[in-house]
């Protein structure tokens, strides 16, 4: 008995810590954006660009620093090689050599070098490179972020989207199968024909087959808004805002007329960034027509014996030191170099009109995205009028059908007319709320930039 108690409260205290460790989410709009900022896939790698940039920028400027070596040699000489030296040396027979080994056994040697760069025209041109590098970093997070927020507001509206045509097909199938089944006993009673039941069936099926694709579709929204929010596709999240409410408070005429600043606009900075880079590289190459200094001084002690007695406070050990410098003067490379400064500046007048052509798209992108968002908010009032149009229309043909003054051909139409209405008047709300992010988005609206001073200390 005891063992039995002690097994289940083992696989209760299991079940327990499991259902602590999953966690239940619920977000209003704004608080999933929030959330996606700092959880978000991309979001995440794209501040680590920025950490890996002012990494980057540390060893571009540590290269100029000083640069200290140091190294510890030691050499046992198992076959000591011989020399050979002329016998009559030690006076032995002209002719004749006398075999010599020369120096001890085993040595050993420790020598520390200072390195310390002094002039190079690339070291001058690769710190601004990190630093432009690093700025372009920071451009991209912003852009990342500007994304992920466009993403959320997309995933989020498509989950609501999903939950309304959900719910008002299931309300429609109840409304439609009690219409069946009183039809059905006006059939059975005599008082109708077979095919009014029939066409009640054909709706019924269709509507039926669109409900089990919507639900399938939500289910994949949910998991694609989880996946923009950077947690497990499969844990249940709650959403607090309503489709209609944010539809309604993403109208806002005021910023049809919002002025572009181009020099806000994210695909604009790394448009510049771009050419900065190419910029950068062109100075790379002409740097290297010019020479480079660069200094060292070394000390090294060395100690020599027949045993290992390196470590006996009886040995003795020679010092030495040398002092340098090295000049590097770039004299001929047979046009080398000169090949690679222009292809450099061809890159550059390149990056320059992709960089005309990105302000001229950019001006493209807000017209197009101020049409779609006002197409957006005339489509939303059209869609609410037809959906009410539609509602009458209905009524009207269901009290009619029923009192046997329309057909049961009608009624279908006025159904499916009535159905469409509704997903339309579903979508342009989703579409509203879409297309006034795509415009902020362009806008950079609101504004998103993390800066490398905020990075630091994270990583």
């Amino acid at each position: 008995m005891n063992r039995k108690i002690l097994i289940f409260c083992f696989i209760l205290s299991v079940t327990l810590g499991f259902s602590q460790q999953q966690k239940e989410y619920s977000f209003s709009l704004q608080e999933a954006i929030t959330f996606a900022l700092d959880s978000n896939y991309a979001s995440i790698n794209a501040r680590r660009d920025i950490a890996k940039a002012i990494k980057q920028k540390w060893e571009t400027t540590a290269t100029g620093l000083p640069q200290i070596d140091g190294s510890i040699n030691y050499q046992n000489n198992l076959k000591q090689p011989v020399t050979l030296i002329p016998a009559e040396f030690g006076g032995g027979e002209p002719g004749t050599f006398t075999p010599i080994t020369f120096g001890t056994k085993q040595n050993a040697n420790a020598v520390a070098t200072l390195n310390q760069l002094i002039f190079d025209g690339s070291y001058l041109v690769g710190l601004k490179a990190a630093k432009a590098f690093l700025n372009y970093s920071e451009n991209y997070n912003e852009k990342v972020r500007l994304e992920v927020r466009k993403g959320i507001i997309n995933a989020y509206g498509s989950v609501l989207l999903a939950q309304e045509l959900v719910d008002i097909f299931e309300k429609n199938k109840t409304n439609l199968e009690k219409n069946l089944n009183e039809t059905r006993k006006i059939f059975e009673n005599g008082l109708t024909e077979e095919e009014n039941v029939e066409q009640l069936e054909i709706t019924l099926l269709d509507l039926e087959t669109q409900l089990g694709n919507v639900r399938r579709s939500q289910s994949i929204a949910k998991q694609m808004f989880n996946l923009s929010l950077g947690i497990d596709v499969e844990l249940p999240v709650t959403l607090t805002d309503s489709l209609s409410i944010l539809a309604d408070e993403n109208i806002s005429l005021a910023l049809l007329d919002a002025a572009l600043n181009l020099e806000d606009n994210v695909d604009f900075k790394i448009a510049n960034n771009l050419v900065q880079q190419r910029f950068f590289e062109m100075r790379l190459e002409k740097s290297k027509f010019l020479p480079s200094l660069s200094a060292f001084v070394n000390y090294g002690t060395s100690a020599n014996s027949d045993d290992f007695t390196f470590l006996n406070g009886d040995q003795k050990w020679y010092q030495s030191s040398v002092l340098g410098v090295s000049l590097n003067v770039p004299i001929f490379s047979s046009g080398m170099r000169s090949a690679r400064t222009q292809r450099a500046e061809i890159a550059l007048d390149q990056a320059k009109t992709d960089f005309e052509q990105t302000k001229q798209q950019i001006k493209l992108d807000l017209t197009t995205a101020r049409s779609n968002y006002l197409f957006a908010i005339e489509k939303y009032d059209n869609a609410k009028q037809n959906l009410q149009l539609a509602e009458r229309v209905e009524n009207k043909n269901e009290v009619k059908f029923m009192e046997g003054l329309t057909t049961s051909f009608d009624l279908r139409q006025a159904q499916i007319q009535l159905y469409t209405a509704q997903q339309q008047y579903f979508q342009a709300m989703s579409d509203v709320i879409n297309a006034r992010a795509n415009l902020e988005t362009v806008l950079n609206i609101p504004q998103l930039r993390i800066t490398s001073e905020e990075i630091k200390g994270k990583y």
